[in-house]
C-alpha cells in the first residue's frame, strides 16, 4: 500500500497523515472545509518542527512530509486511487455510514476502508458497503505522531487477510497494533471512559473535589493525568459520546453517563477545546500547567 487518503483534518486526522507522510506513504488530507485543511497543514508544519528540534528528524525529513501530504475538499478526487481509507471525521455514527457508503461506490473494489473510530461498532459501519470484508477499525491515539499503539478492531466480517495487512502497515509507520474484536468501546474505551465517569460520579456525589480525585488517582494509582484533567483533554463531549454507545451497545445502568457530565456538555463546557471544563483553561489558568507537562514528556499537543 502506498496511496493513503485520510478523511478530516482534525487532530486525529492531521495527526495521521503526519504520521504516513512521514514515513514516506502518498497522503491525500481530505476535509469540507478549505480553512480548516489550511489550519491542518500548519499544525503539521509545526509539530514537524518540534521533531526537527529534538533531533528526531531533519528538516529534509520534514520537506519531504510536507511534500506527501495533498489536500483536497473533493472526496471522489481525493480517494478514488487511494489503497487504503482512514476515516477521521466526528464520532457520529451517521456521519460514518454515510460516508463509507459514499467511499464503497468511489474507490476501487480493493481500497480498504477503516475507520479511527474509538467506540462506534466496525459491524456497523462495514454494513453500509458491499466491502464488508476489506473494512477495519485502526484506532489511533492522540497525540498521533508520538503515540505508539493503534487499536486494530475487527468487524464481524473482516477478513484475515485485511486484518493482517493492516498490522504489518501499522508497524511499517512505527506502532505497536494491538487486534481486537468489535464490541462497544474496544478495549481502551470500554475500561477507560467507565473510570473517567466514575470519577465524575464522585465529584457529582460531593465525595471529594476535582483535584483532589485527581491526586489520588496520580499520587495512589501512577497516573500520568488524573481522570478529571483526562476527559478536559479528550474533551467532554467525546466522553459522553462513548459513554452513551457502551449503555446501548450493552443495556447496562453501570454505563449511564453522570448527569454533571451531561450538564456540563448540554452547557458547553468541553474541556480544553472550549476553555472550560473541570478545570478553567482560560490564558494563565490549567492550560499552562498541561503545556508544560506535556512539552516535559515531549508530546505533540495541539488544543
Amino acid at each position: 500500500m502506498k496511496n493513503i487518503t485520510v478523511i478530516g483534518s482534525g487532530t486525529m486526522g492531521n495527526g495521521i497523515a503526519h504520521t504516513f507522510a512521514q514515513f514516506g506513504y502518498s497522503v491525500n488530507l481530505v476535509d469540507i472545509n478549505e480553512q480548516a485543511l489550511q489550519k491542518a497543514m500548519l499544525t503539521i508544519a509545526k509539530n514537524l518542527d518540534r521533531q526537527v528540534t529534538k533531533g528526531s528528524i531533519t528538516e529534509t525529513d520534514k520537506a519531504n512530509t510536507l511534500n506527501n501530504i495533498k489536500t483536497y475538499t473533493d472526496l471522489m478526487v481525493a480517494a478514488q486511487n487511494a489503497d487504503l481509507v482512514v476515516e477521521a471525521a466526528s464520532e457520529n455514527l451517521e456521519v460514518k455510514l454515510k460516508l463509507f457508503k459514499q467511499l464503497d461506490e468511489i474507490c476501487g473494489t480493493e481500497t480498504i476502508l477503516a475507520s479511527n473510530t474509538s467506540s462506534i461498532s466496525i459491524t456497523k459501519i462495514a454494513a453500509a458497503t458491499k466491502r464488508a470484508d476489506k473494512v477495519i477499525g485502526m484506532h489511533f491515539m492522540n497525540p498521533v505522531p508520538v503515540m505508539k499503539l493503534i487499536e486494530v478492531i475487527r468487524g464481524y466480517s473482516t477478513s484475515d487477510e485485511v486484518c493482517k495487512l493492516i498490522m504489518e502497515t501499522s508497524k511499517k509507520i512505527n506502532k505497536i497494533p494491538v487486534e481486537v474484536n468489535d464490541y462497544p468501546g474496544f478495549v481502551a474505551n470500554k475500561i477507560l471512559m467507565p473510570m473517567i465517569n466514575e470519577a465524575i460520579i464522585t465529584l457529582y456525589e460531593g465525595v471529594a473535589g476535582v483535584e483532589e480525585i485527581d491526586t489520588v488517582m496520580k499520587l495512589g494509582m501512577a497516573h500520568p493525568m488524573g481522570p478529571l484533567q483526562l476527559a478536559d483533554f479528550i474533551g467532554l463531549d467525546v466522553c459522553l459520546n462513548i459513554m452513551r454507545v457502551l449503555q446501548d451497545g450493552f443495556g447496562n445502568p453501570k454505563y449511564a453517563p453522570c448527569p454533571l457530565l451531561v450538564n456540563m456538555v448540554t452547557a458547553g463546557h468541553l474541556g480544553v477545546k472550549s476553555a472550560k471544563g473541570f478545570y478553567d483553561y482560560s490564558v494563565g489558568g490549567k492550560e499552562l500547567i498541561l503545556a508544560d507537562r506535556f512539552k516535559k514528556k515531549e508530546l505533540l499537543v495541539e488544543n
